[in-house]
Formats: structure tokens, sequence, C-alpha cells
């Protein structure tokens, strides 16, 4: 039985966490690391690859004590890196998501000169959080976009949320956002419209390179997905519609945050979809990284 079906057999039972790391596997799981092998299906749970190597990160131990998180990244020769190449607009994109795909959050912290990043941080909950670092190290080239992760436990007694239900619509903030598409392991397009008020918004700021910023993460253990945004800023509408390519490494589920900006304030539209193992029905491929 996995963690979370032992999670909903006891009807939500609390789980007092004290700073053991559990792995954020499958929720709350294997403490190990994925293999090499695991890593060919479940991309970003590893903290190593290429030869790059994600360090211990230092953050706050427990929820709602403010502090700073840190970390650094080493080459293959061992030595922290302090070139990164900027993609959509920053040299390192902070993807932060607790076990059970809550307390989502998207940052940029800042590079010192001896290679470490930093960013005022603060846990919101307790409980069991996997850090990724997206990043392109160097000046371009080879190994390209790299995602490297590692898990923090934050102390303190933490229920553990079922994930929702696949929904087409989310609100967030007075938004609307609906969704078309589906998302398969051949590869399809995903796309999203945007409402306020009923009205579609055709103002979106442009956010990260584009107008929409898409992380797309599987439930069973958060490996992390590359998609792609479609169009680009100048050339394509500002809304109300964005679309995203995407390929899924299996079928099962998976967790959307669709972060988009609009007059200066970013917000993010959360969902859950099934990926099928069908052919996709929507157009090819094109457009930049994620």
């Amino acid at each position: 039985m996995s963690d979370r079906r032992k999670f909903a057999a006891i009807g939500g039972a609390l789980l007092l966490l004290f700073g053991v790391a559990l792995g954020i596997g499958a929720l709350v799981g294997d403490p190990t690391e994925p293999t090499p092998d695991q890593q060919a299906v479940a991309p970003g749970l590893s903290d190593q690859a290429a030869g790059y190597t994600l360090s211990e990160i230092s953050a706050p131990s427990a929820a709602n004590q403010p502090g700073t998180l840190r970390f650094h990244i080493s080459g293959p020769d061992g030595a922290p890196v302090t070139e990164f190449t900027t993609q959509h607009d920053k040299k390192l994109h902070l993807i932060v998501v607790r076990s059970d795909t809550t307390e989502y959050r998207h940052a940029h912290p800042d590079l010192a000169a001896d290679g470490t990043w930093s960013i005022d941080w603060t846990w919101n909950a307790p409980g069991e959080y996997r850090v990724f670092a997206d990043f392109v190290p160097g000046s371009g080239g080879d190994p390209g976009d790299l995602v490297l992760s590692r898990t923090v436990p934050v102390a303190g007694t933490v229920g553990l949320q079922p994930i929702p239900p696949p929904l087409p619509v989310a609100t967030v903030d007075g938004f609307t956002v609906t969704r078309t598409g589906e998302l398969t392991t051949a590869g399809g397009e995903l796309r999203f419209d945007i409402t306020r008020d009923g009205v579609p918004v055709t103002d979106l700021d442009p956010y990260l390179g584009a107008y929409a910023h898409l992380v797309a993460l599987r439930a069973e253990d958060l490996a992390y997905l590359h998609v792609h945004p479609q169009g680009e800023v100048g050339k394509s509408p500002p809304g109300p519609q964005v679309s995203f390519h995407a390929q899924a490494p299996s079928t099962g589920a998976y967790r959307l945050y669709l972060d988009f900006s609009h007059a200066g304030a970013v917000h993010t539209a959360e969902f859950t979809v099934e990926a099928s193992a069908e052919a996709p029905t929507t157009g090819d491929h094109t457009g930049g990284h994620r």
C-alpha cells in the first residue's frame, strides 16, 4: 500500500515530523535518492546529473521561522559553479513544493561571487519539501538545462492533503483559468484561457520571457516535466490564451502550476490532470524551452 493510501486509510491522521528526512519520492516515502536507471524515468529527482551536484540545502528547520535558504552547485571539478546562463530572464529557477503537491513556490535566489545561492525564506507549513534548482551552467552548450533537487524536512505536525480531482477550471485571485488539451505520453498541447469577471484577459504582462510559465510535476513522486511555451512575447497576443507543449514520461496524475502576471502581480492557477498513453490530437511542438 502506498503512503498516500496509508494516510487516506486512517482518515487523514496527523504525521509528526521532527526533521527526519523521509525522501519525497512517494509523498512520504523511501529516503533513498533515485538510481541512475530510475532517473531516466523520474527526471529531476536526483541531486546529481552530468557531473553537477546540488549541495545540501540550509534553511529554517520549522514553519513560520524567518531565515535564509542557501545552497551551491558544484561542477565536474568539484568546485562551486559561479557562472550560469540566463534562461527565461533568470540565471536559476527555484521550484519548491511539499510532498502532497501543496505549498508550491517559484522563486529566484541571488548568486554570490563564491557560487552561493541565497534567498530570504519562511516555510508556511511543516512537512517534507522537495527543492528543485533549474539552471544552465556556464555559458551554455553542454550539458544544457539541468534540474537537480533535494528534500528538506520542516518540523511540526502536518496533515497531508489529498490531490485535488482533475478539473478543467481553476480560480485564483478573481481570475478564472480554463484548461483544454490533453497531457499524453506522446506529447501534446495544453491551452489555458484566462478571464476575469467573465471578461477575457488580453493584457497579460510578460513573465519570465513569456506570457505565462508552467511547471508540471508527477503527483506520485514529483518527477519534474519540462514544458515548452508556444509563441513569443511581442509576436503572440498577450492573452487570453496561453499554450504549452508537454510530454508525460508515464501515465497517471500530474499537477500543473500556471504562473501568469497581470498588472504587475503574479498569480498561480493549479490543476490536476491525468496523463494518458493516447496519441496527441493537437499541433506539433513549436516555441522555446520552458
